[in-house]
């Protein structure tokens, strides 16, 4: 329970948060990097940007389709 509370205690900027979340989209991140994000990233923050990027990716998916093929 203690790491739990360790981890929301993280302090991180919102820009590094999203940052470390779109480098994991692209798939391209250095192990040093992983590493410094793992220390410092709230994980319930990387959590919540990783779905609201989920979800504008795949909404920008379906517009640009259905303007393709409008």
């Amino acid at each position: 329970m203690t790491d739990i509370k360790q981890a929301a205690r993280r302090k991180a900027r919102l820009g590094q948060t999203i940052g470390a979340v779109l480098w994991s989209f692209f798939g391209v991140r250095r192990s040093a990097n992983h590493e410094a994000d793992m220390a410092e990233l709230n994980p319930l923050h990387v959590i919540a940007v990783g779905v609201i990027a989920a979800a504008i990716f795949v909404l920008g998916l379906i517009g640009l389709v259905q303007f393709i093929t409008s």
